[in-house]
């Protein structure tokens, strides 16, 4: 199949979207489909509002438009509710092509917590960019429920898997002279992923925080007995989470979490509170623990032997998590697809002659 995926997020942005998006394109190519990525790289692009690093599309138009036309893809994908996600639903509607999204991010609880925005708008908003998709895929049971109580329909699970090749527990230690039991956390340093909550711990040993983001300076002088690293990559971020004894996940709004299973293909255990992600991944794993006491459940992580958490590790594969995607994608009917694409171009080479041979003043529309 040749699948065209439209996402908002793409590296140079370090963040389990990303990290998603890009092993779920390379597994399908290695299953022998063509796919198109359209991302913000291809753009001139601006700073994202409180987060400059993630660079958001403008103008993006003119070549999803042409995307489309000259691959004339047998599913199209949304990933991201951003500047090219809105633009790509919006001519995937005009022309009746269909579609799928995802829902990686709750964004309507990242913008409350840095506006003073209602979340029952954030939730309108977003649940219209979704209304018209095929399937709206989601990471756990937990996110489906939470979702469909909030008026979503078409909701479908795509799961998620971990590099265990890269993460695992015997690499080369990082943390030299640090008093063990050493407590990770991994992940964007902002308001949303509730890293206080972490950072106010009594817990002996040592803190790590592995990551960058707009909290990043405040936390670091707020709390300058905590190591905090800045973003790692690769094989250096690998080394980080192998050294450590614990990972503790404080968020109470990420949809997933990819490092929690990248911590457990490392021997972590997780510490985690009772969250859409952690409670959809740990309870039954024997490879972490889950409470609302934090302390208490990062403290009884440290009697989890780390082969137990891995062993769980090794049941999550990208392949599978990419076998999941594109048993959830909407594609045109096999025997339509060439016919819809002649029609559709035929169609919009009628309207711009209709257009050419208008005077200037008068529009296409009128």
């Amino acid at each position: 199949m040749r699948i065209l995926i439209v996402t908002d997020a793409w590296s140079p942005q370090i963040n389990g979207v990303v990290n998603t998006l890009q092993r779920t394109v390379h597994e399908l190519g290695e299953m022998g489909h063509d796919v198109k990525v359209i991302e913000p790289n291809l753009f001139t692009t601006f700073p994202c509002p409180t987060y400059p690093e993630i660079r958001l599309a403008w103008s993006p138009r003119r070549l999803i438009d042409q995307t489309l036309r000259d691959f004339e893809p047998d599913a199209v994908h949304i990933a991201t509710e951003g500047p090219l996600g809105w633009t790509a639903r919006a001519i995937c509607w005009d022309w009746k092509v269909p579609f799928t999204t995802s829902y990686h991010t709750q964004f309507p609880e990242y913008i409350s917590a840095r506006f003073p925005v209602p979340l029952w708008s954030g939730y309108a908003v977003i649940r219209s960019f979704h209304k018209h998709s095929g399937r709206v895929m989601v990471t756990t049971p937990t996110m489906r429920e939470r979702l469909e109580r909030r008026g979503f329909k078409n909701l479908s699970l795509w799961s998620r898997g971990v590099d265990v090749e890269r993460f695992r527990p015997d690499l080369p230690p990082i943390y030299k002279d640090l008093p063990r039991p050493i407590f990770l956390n991994v992940g964007r340093v902002a308001v949303e992923k509730n890293i206080e909550a972490f950072l106010k711990l009594d817990l002996p040993g040592s803190k790590v925080v592995v990551g960058g983001g707009p909290q990043l300076e405040e936390l670091r002088k707020k709390y300058p007995d905590i190591l905090f690293t800045g973003p790692k990559m690769g094989d250096e971020l690998a080394r980080h989470f192998s050294d450590a004894d614990v990972f503790v996940f404080p968020s109470l709004t990420d949809t997933f979490g990819l490092v929690i299973l990248e911590a457990m293909a490392s021997g972590l255990p997780v510490a985690a509170f009772p969250a859409p992600g952690p409670i959809d991944i740990i309870p039954g794993s024997d490879a972490g623990v889950v409470s609302e006491d934090l302390r208490e459940a990062a403290l009884q992580c440290l009697k989890i032997k780390p082969e137990t958490a891995r062993a769980f590790a090794l049941t999550r594969t990208w392949r599978k998590s990419a076998e999941e995607f594109f048993h959830n994608l909407t594609p045109l009917p096999a025997p339509e697809k060439e016919r819809f694409w002649r029609r559709l171009k035929k169609r919009l080479a009628q309207l711009r002659r209709k257009r050419q041979l208008l005077p200037p003043s008068v529009s296409a529309k009128d």
